[in-house]
């Protein structure tokens, strides 16, 4: 692996609710497919994560989480912004899901 494995198992954890498009652990790339809380609900989500680093590092994990509203039958769904600071609160969780997974596996169990 060419990345750290704390942070891609983290990563995987962290994202377990949505579904999974893609997931390349020789890459450490991994990417949803849009979900929405109901069938019928009025916006969606998608997340990309990328381990970018060897080392359990704030700067080892990028998410980047798009989201798209739906508009008439007529234009379906559409891009729509997303806050500011949720890819940064995603991959402050993945960060500290990372930690708890060293200091368990340090400590043995």
């Amino acid at each position: 692996m060419a990345f750290n494995a704390f942070l891609w198992r983290a990563a995987r954890d962290t994202v377990s609710f949505l579904p999974l498009s893609s997931a390349d652990p020789f890459g450490g790339v991994i990417i949803t497919d849009w979900y929405s809380d109901t069938p019928s609900a009025a916006e969606r989500f998608k997340v990309n994560v990328i381990i970018l680093s060897r080392d359990l590092v704030a700067d080892g994990v990028s998410a980047r989480v798009f989201r798209e509203v739906r508009g008439d039958t007529a234009v379906g769904w559409r891009s729509a912004s997303v806050s500011a600071d949720t890819a940064s609160k995603l991959e402050n969780a993945i960060l500290q899901r990372a930690r708890e997974l060293r200091i368990a596996a340090t400590a043995g169990g």
